[in-house]
């Protein structure tokens, strides 16, 4: 770990000249890459940034302008989320896919919005079917293709009373891809069937990060417009 006179000797390294040059830039940066400085870290930098700069100051005016800046810059630092939850890699067949899709299925309050090329897994379409009963919002997305194979549960789905909306279109939908209450996102490889679940190497991810679950939102928007 960097110690805090380390990082002082290159901010007063830095400052000699009143200017952050683009290699002393990239060269701060590389040490912190380094080191792998986290977060509470970084802000302890940040500090010692601002107490080096109060130290070259002479007028009483000016410290308080940095104590200004200095002040504003932490209440513009995004708040960490307390209920921040790592992103999960799951690989088929060793992994319980199936059985975390459920979970997650099972654990939906208000909307499901799912994108995927086909679903043959009954205990996936059971709970999807389970959610809809529930009342929660659900949508499917699927290929026409997969669709109509022997075996497949968008029918069913729709029969149940579930929007779904298919690609006719000579090329393939092929995402695989679902949205969880618009906090959660599942991609990846991984086809909603039984062959994917017990033969395939398959693997998805599920993910809480708030810019991608915004993205993947806004193509599932965009194709469930497109297919209408």
């Amino acid at each position: 770990m960097m110690e805090i006179n380390e990082l002082d000797n290159i901010l007063k390294a830095t400052l000699a000249d009143f200017r952050l040059s683009r290699g002393e830039k990239q060269a701060l940066s590389k040490l912190l890459d380094q080191f792998d400085v986290d977060d509470r870290q970084l802000a302890v930098f940040r500090n010692r940034a601002f107490a080096a700069a109060r130290e070259e100051l002479i007028d009483p005016d000016s410290r308080a302008i940095v104590d200004w800046l200095e002040g504003i810059v932490k209440a513009l630092q995004p708040a960490p989320s307390r209920q921040a939850v790592p992103a999960e890699a799951y690989f088929s067949p060793a992994d319980d896919c199936p059985g975390k899709l459920v979970r997650l299925l099972n654990g939906a309050s208000k909307q499901l919005d799912i994108c995927v090329f086909t679903i043959t897994d009954d205990r996936i379409a059971e709970a999807i079917l389970d959610a809809h009963r529930r009342r929660v919002a659900v949508r499917v997305i699927a290929d026409n293709d997969k669709a109509n194979d022997r075996g497949s549960d968008v029918d069913r789905l729709e029969r149940a009373g579930i929007p779904v909306r298919l690609d006719r279109t000579e090329c393939h939908m092929h995402h695989k891809f679902a949205l969880f209450d618009a906090s959660a996102l599942v991609t990846g490889s991984y086809n909603w069937t039984r062959s994917a679940a017990k033969y395939n190497e398959e693997n998805f991810i599920v993910s809480h990060d708030a810019r991608l679950v915004r993205t993947f939102s806004a193509e599932f928007a965009r194709l469930w417009n497109a297919l209408a």
